[in-house]
């Protein structure tokens, strides 16, 4: 069978591959979303397909919905050119279930797609077309949190952005001033209300979403280059709301085992791209079963009855808790545990990981024992059934290709929110002492241990990404393992750190060392030193140097 419109009619193929089909009439409702498009997506990506694509397309087969989605590409146009249309925007998507099954679904809720491209007349006037349309209920988002900024690291405005923001909406070049433009022609159209919703995994999306677009509306009325009214239009939540969202759903890139089982089905012309801006894409998608998507309900023009498909719509402050309830501890600070650590001992899947009896006890040390007193309850979802979820469903499922390596990236990023909010906690409470945490700190040093760039083999490895590696790795770059002189060779007689050393002396030296790093509060989330836990972190620090082994035995000894 041929994934596109012609191979959909071999129904009973597809059907004999074990793959679930639309049970919808596909070109009614392409028809019926041309004449009156209600969701238009931005972002054409495996989350986008594996979950919210899925969500219409059940909606669909039950009869709640009678028009389909709109997608739009503004990141990398040939996820379009060669992959969504050649297949006529049908996907394939491939639940792997943790019992080792695979569900097969043939999604062909997306009856259009379409590329965000103001120099594109055909494909930019669509969208003009689609964002004039009263029937426009909602625009959605998953760009990444990088596809919301206007400013380089640096805190100056990029080049396009810069542009854009003098020259008005007529072409803009950025991805936001082209969605700023998209909502001024809903404005000049007779201001029409609209959501504007990030479905992002990032912290308060709606904001920075609101932020983005309210910095166009803003020059672009300063310059004189829109009418006076855009401003308020967009700062009228009764017009153009910005819900916040959390979304929770493990989309690993493309996995060529899955590839595999697809093609023994009889699954035909299911070879990936990389696109020349390096993008993977496959006509297929893998995700994992589990899927979470609080929303913010505020719609000026009405939504979907999607709750009904599982879709949890609550009040700000709620989306704001289950937010922090699965960030600071029910799944993010354990994800980033098992990444620390993964690389260290030289594991290749979060999965195997799961195995591993000192880091599967770490991982429910810092969720039950250290997060759940401290947990945010957002009501709507009970956080010990939760992590109860992550650690015996999601995090050992063995059909998730999931890496330590590709969670790692960014971990500077990760570890006030997903570890220092925990330690705030503590010391807020007067029932708890920060002194009785044993995870935590254990990440701390395993982190400093991972910045060495040397597994607990003594073998070199490379580092994720991470925009602090440059000013975090010189804090540890003298440190050695106790076991080898500074050029890898054998230092017969050294015993290092480890308890078996002068460990009092040598965790001065660690501390001398480390102080000024364990005192950034940007990075931890709070000064270590004033929180009582940087002797600890240097202590276990230091027995993790002690040689090759030594992250093991230290795992070993406090686990």
């Amino acid at each position: 069978m041929k994934l596109d419109q012609k191979g959909l009619e071999n129904r009973q193929g597809w059907q004999q591959a074990g793959c679930r089909l639309p049970e919808y009439d596909r070109e009614a409702v392409k028809a019926e979303t041309r004449k009156a498009p209600f969701w238009i997506h931005f972002g054409a990506g495996n989350i986008f397909r594996a979950f919210l694509a899925n969500v219409v397309q059940n909606a669909l087969n039950h009869q709640l919905l009678n028009r389909g989605l709109v997608v739009a590409e503004g990141f990398d146009y040939e996820i379009i050119e060669k992959m969504y249309r050649p297949h006529d925007d049908l996907s394939l998507l491939a639940t792997l279930k943790a019992d080792g099954s695979v569900e097969k679904t043939l999604v062909g809720s997306v009856v259009e797609s379409r590329i965000l491209d103001s120099g594109n007349l055909e494909e930019f006037g669509r969208l003009l077309e689609i964002f004039k349309e009263d029937s426009l209920q909602m625009a959605t988002f998953t760009i990444t949190e990088k596809g919301y900024s206007l400013q380089n690291a640096g805190g100056e405005l990029l080049g396009d952005v810069a542009g854009d923001l003098k020259a008005g909406p007529g072409k803009p070049q950025s991805y936001m001033g082209k969605v700023a433009a998209l909502l001024y022609a809903r404005y000049l159209a007779g201001k029409k209300p609209i959501a504007m919703v990030s479905m992002d995994n990032c912290s308060h999306n709606g904001q920075k979403l609101q932020a983005a677009i309210d910095a166009f509306a803003e020059a672009w009325v300063e310059n004189q280059a829109a009418e006076d009214g855009f401003l308020d239009y967009v700062r009228d939540p009764g017009k153009v709301a910005f819900p916040w969202t959390m979304i929770d759903k493990i989309t690993p890139r493309p996995d060529a085992s899955v590839e595999a089982i697809l093609k023994k089905d009889g699954i035909e012309d299911l070879d990936p791209v990389v696109t020349s801006k390096n993008t993977y894409v496959a006509p297929f998608v893998n995700a994992e079963e589990c899927q979470y998507l609080v929303v913010e309900d505020n719609f000026p023009n009405g939504r979907p009855p999607l709750e009904k498909e599982g879709l949890l719509f609550v009040d700000r402050e709620t989306v704001e808790k289950v937010e922090r309830m699965k960030v600071c501890t029910c799944l993010n600070p354990l994800h980033t545990a098992l990444a620390v650590f993964g690389c260290l001992l030289e594991y290749e899947k979060i999965s195997e990981e799961m195995k591993d009896p000192q880091l599967k006890k770490l991982v429910e040390q810092i969720g039950y024992t250290e997060g759940l007193p401290v947990v945010t309850d957002p009501g709507v979802l009970d956080p010990k059934e939760f992590i109860d979820t992550v650690i015996n469903l999601r995090l050992p499922n063995p059909f998730l290709p999931d890496t330590p390596q590709r969670i790692a990236t960014d971990t500077s990023q990760k570890l006030a929110i997903r570890f220092g909010e925990t330690v705030k906690a503590y010391l807020a409470s007067p029932l708890l002492d920060p002194a009785d945490l044993l995870g935590i700190p254990l990440v701390f040093a395993g982190w400093l241990r991972y910045l060495m760039g040397i597994d607990d083999a003594g073998r070199k490895f490379t580092l994720s990404p991470d925009p602090l590696l440059s000013a975090v790795c010189p804090y540890v770059a003298d440190f050695v393992l106790g076991d080898q002189g500074k050029d890898g060779g054998q230092a017969a007689g050294s015993s290092g750190f480890g308890p078996g050393a002068d460990s009092g002396q040598n965790e001065r030296a660690v501390e001398e060392k480390l102080e000024p790093l364990l005192k950034k509060e940007k990075i931890f989330g709070v000064n270590l030193y004033e929180a009582g836990l940087a002797g600890k972190v240097c202590g276990y620090f230091a027995e993790m140097t002690a040689g090759t082994g030594a992250v093991r035995r230290t795992l070993e000894r406090y686990l």
